[in-house]
C-alpha cells in the first residue's frame, strides 16, 4: 500500500532544524556522525509510526538517490 506523502517544504523552521542538525555532529567522527543519523532515523520513523508511510518516505527517498546518482553520471 502506497501512501500520499509530502515532497514539498512542509518544515516550521527548515533553517533552525538544519542548523541543530549541523550542531549535533559537531565533533563526531564519520562513524559517531553515521550512528547519529541511523538513531535520528528510527527516532523520527517511531514518531511517524505507520508502517505504510515509512515505506513510502523510504520509497521517495531512494528514487531520489537514483536520480541524483544518473544526473551525475
Amino acid at each position: 500500500m502506497t501512501v500520499q506523502i509530502k515532497l514539498d517544504l512542509h518544515f516550521e523552521d527548515a533553517d533552525a532544524f538544519y542548523e541543530h542538525l549541523l550542531d549535533a555532529h559537531q565533533g563526531l567522527s564519520p562513524a559517531q556522525s553515521a550512528l547519529l543519523n541511523a538513531r535520528l532515523i528510527l527516532v523520527m520513523a517511531n514518531q511517524l509510526g505507520d508502517t505504510a508511510l515509512l515505506q513510502s518516505c523510504l520509497d521517495a527517498a531512494r528514487l531520489t538517490a537514483t536520480d541524483q546518482r544518473q544526473a551525475l553520471s
